[in-house]
């Protein structure tokens, strides 16, 4: 259907629809790459896409040629350049709800012995960092731990965190109620203040796998004892162990009670 016509040019209701989609995914990409280098690299990509139209238009033969061989090397180009904004902008998307009907998140009953073990740690000043797996898969970070696949206790995290501990640096990983390593190295946010207070690594670390991932993040400061609590690149700080409980709640209450196992399932098995 036919909206607007100035001269030879024409515009139809799919032609809107075409630039509502490419706006926006231009607009997110914009959004998740800002703060980042990657930025540069990514507006010079749109100025060099522009002239590819402006050269089609004026019927700029040579300019034309040379934009388009470039074009058969871009996708390849853009997937290595950009793909940490790619793995975010797919995070970004399994964060949907219509998505995350279909998934489940397993660690209701972990979340005492999580809140219980923060509130301990806060008090002794132990430093600490506890990662929740949601529905996004974390397995390369994971890998650069000590593997445990222990059942989630208060008692058994507060001796991870124990600074006489080998295992106390790094991360501690739990998928449903099980912690599945200890000492795993996490990226580090670009980010180095929020709200004003500068950021220390635990806190840098958290926001990073926050960004890369939809897991949620507990960090207990080794300086002030402070609870935080990293979600979507956002730090939650000051938590009491009663808030804490109830973010941990009101994130496993935003899962579908779906089991991702059930869905997967047959998947898993012919694999194997």
């Amino acid at each position: 259907m036919e909206i607007i016509r100035i001269g030879f040019l024409t515009v139809t209701v799919s032609d809107l629809i075409d630039m509502t989609i490419v706006g926006l995914i231009v607009y997110k990409l914009y959004m998740l790459m800002r703060s980042t280098l990657a930025i540069h690299i990514f507006i010079g990509l749109l100025v060099i896409i522009a002239f590819s139209f402006i050269a089609q238009a004026m019927d700029l033969k040579v300019m034309t040629w040379i934009l388009k061989t470039l074009s058969d090397i871009w996708v390849i180009a853009f997937i290595v350049l950009f793909a940490p904004e790619i793995r975010r902008l797919l995070v970004y998307l399994g964060r949907n709800r219509l998505v995350r009907v279909f998934i489940k998140l397993d660690v209701t009953e972990s979340v005492d012995e999580i809140v219980e073990a923060a509130a301990e740690l806060s008090e002794k000043k132990f430093g600490a960092l506890i990662v929740i797996v949601r529905t996004t898969g974390i397995r390369s970070f994971i890998e650069t731990g000590h593997p445990l696949e222990a059942r989630v206790s208060k008692h058994l995290l507060i001796s991870i965190f124990n600074p006489k501990s080998p295992l106390h640096d790094g991360a501690v990983v739990i998928k449903d109620r099980i912690i599945e390593a200890a000492r795993v190295t996490l990226p580090l946010s670009e980010r180095k203040t929020v709200g004003g207070v500068t950021l220390g690594m635990r806190h840098k670390a958290a926001l990073g796998i926050s960004e890369q991932s939809d897991a949620l993040v507990v960090v207990v400061s080794e300086e002030t004892g402070t609870i935080s609590v990293a979600e979507n690149g956002e730090l939650m700080r000051g938590l009491t162990p009663n808030e804490l409980r109830e973010k941990l709640e009101e994130a496993i209450e935003e899962v579908s009670e779906a089991s991702l196992r059930t869905i997967f399932g047959s998947v898993k098995s012919k694999e194997k």
